[in-house]
């Protein structure tokens, strides 16, 4: 069931965050050097408050969450215990009814598995750059379009 998200999701969407970028980001060093306290003060500084969060919960449990920012897909996650089990899919179909006409979102060159994921719903690279510090590796920049004919 997606869900906005409530002040008591904190501590387990910022470990749903923690837990996948540990697993998928061996090729940024200061993500791996976080410990969860840090993670959590990262979540909320910088994903938790300038976003709009939505959360996939199953049974009570957290299992994923989006961050959107308008059109924009600021964060998109599933907990490595969850993955592959239609959960990113539904979050991202949610963003899609956000936002019917277009959505846009970044994502690291180097993460294969979240490439792949995007342009299997149509997601097309548009831009080629470097991510902001701390990260500075390179990333890719997606854009998705509606072509559903709109009714006058």
């Amino acid at each position: 069931m997606i869900r906005e998200f409530t002040p008591e999701d904190l501590k387990a969407a910022a470990r749903t965050w923690y837990r996948s970028g540990l697993l998928e980001y061996t090729y940024l060093p200061e993500f791996q050097k976080l410990d969860e306290q840090k993670a959590l003060e990262v979540f909320t500084e910088h994903i938790m408050k300038p976003n709009t969060l939505w959360i996939y919960e199953t049974a009570g449990t957290v299992c994923g969450f989006l961050a959107m920012k308008a059109s924009y897909i600021d964060r998109l996650y599933v907990d490595p215990d969850h993955q592959h089990q239609g959960i990113g899919s539904a979050l991202l179909k949610h963003a899609m009814k956000i936002s019917p006409r277009h959505l846009e979102l970044h994502t690291h060159q180097q993460n294969h598995r979240a490439r792949q994921f995007y342009e299997k719903y149509g997601f097309v690279a548009v831009r080629y750059g470097l991510s902001p510090p701390p990260e500075n590796v390179p990333d890719v920049e997606y854009h998705w379009r509606s072509y559903k004919k709109v009714k006058p």
